[in-house]
C-alpha cells in the first residue's frame, strides 16, 4: 500500500521530532511551529495541487511534505530544510515509500526556506505557498503585547488569512486581514517580502500568478 499522511501523523519518530523542533523554536523566541502549523500547511499544500488539477497521489505527497517540512528545527534553525530532509528519509524508507516518491518529498522539504529554497517541482511549489501563507495571531506565543518584537506584532495583527486558488484564472491570492492598531502594513513587507517573492516564483512554477491582498487592497 502507498504511504499516506496518516502514516506520518502517527509515527512516533516524526511526532518526537515535531515536538522537539517546536520546543527549540519556543526557546529561541520564534512563533509556533508545532502540530497546528504543520497540519495546516499539509492541508493547504494538498488542496493547492488538487484545485489545480494535479493527480491525487501528487497531492498526497505534498501533504506529507507539508507535515514533515519543519522537523529539521529539532537539530537547529539554520538550514533546517536540509536537516529535515535527512531526518525524514529513513522514516519514509522504513514505511516503504518508493525512492522516486521519497525524492520528491525530500526535495520539497529541502527547498521550503526562502533563504536557500526554490520551487523545483510541483510538490515543492505547493509546500512553499502553503508554508508562507500561515501568518496568524494564533502563532504568537508571547502573552505580553508590550514586549512583542516585529514578528510577534505582525502575526498578532493578522486576524484572518486565506490562500485562494482560482483554477480557471490560474490565480493564487493570499488574502490577509490586518488590525493596523497593532502594526502598520509596512511592517508585514519588512519581514515577509522575501517570502512573498518566493510565493510568486512558486505560483509561476504551477502556471499561476500570485497576488497579495491586505485589507482588501491589492498590494502585490
Amino acid at each position: 500500500m502507498a504511504v499516506k499522511l496518516a502514516d506520518l501523523e502517527k509515527h512516533p519518530t516524526i511526532r518526537a521530532y515535531v515536538q522537539q523542533a517546536d520546543a527549540n523554536l519556543a526557546a529561541m523566541g520564534f512563533t509556533e511551529h508545532g502540530f497546528r502549523h504543520i497540519s495546516l500547511v499539509s492541508s493547504i499544500a494538498r488542496n493547492i495541487l488538487l484545485r489545480l488539477g494535479h493527480a491525487e497521489r501528487q497531492a498526497e505527497l505534498a501533504a506529507i511534505a507539508g507535515y514533515v517540512h519543519d522537523v529539521g528545527n529539532c537539530v537547529g534553525r539554520v538550514n533546517h530544510g536540509a536537516a529535515g530532509a535527512l531526518l525524514v528519509e529513513p522514516v519514509l524508507r522504513e514505511l516503504g515509500m518508493p525512492p522516486e516518491e521519497t525524492a520528491l518529498v525530500l526535495s520539497a522539504v529541502g527547498n521550503h526556506e526562502e533563504e536557500v529554497g526554490e520551487p523545483v517541482n510541483a510538490v515543492a511549489a505547493a509546500l512553499i505557498l502553503a508554508d508562507k501563507s500561515d501568518v496568524h495571531r494564533t502563532r504568537v506565543r508571547n502573552p505580553e503585547i508590550s514586549t512583542f518584537d516585529i514578528h510577534d506584532r505582525v502575526n498578532y495583527a493578522v486576524n484572518k488569512s486565506f490562500l485562494d486558488v482560482d483554477e480557471k484564472q490560474r490565480l493564487i491570492t493570499l488574502n490577509i486581514s490586518i488590525e493596523t492598531e497593532y502594526t502598520p502594513i509596512m511592517d508585514y513587507f519588512e519581514i515577509f517580502l522575501d517570502r512573498m517573492l518566493m510565493c510568486r516564483r512558486a505560483a509561476a512554477y504551477l502556471g499561476c500568478q500570485f497576488k497579495l491582498k491586505i485589507n482588501d487592497v491589492l498590494l502585490l
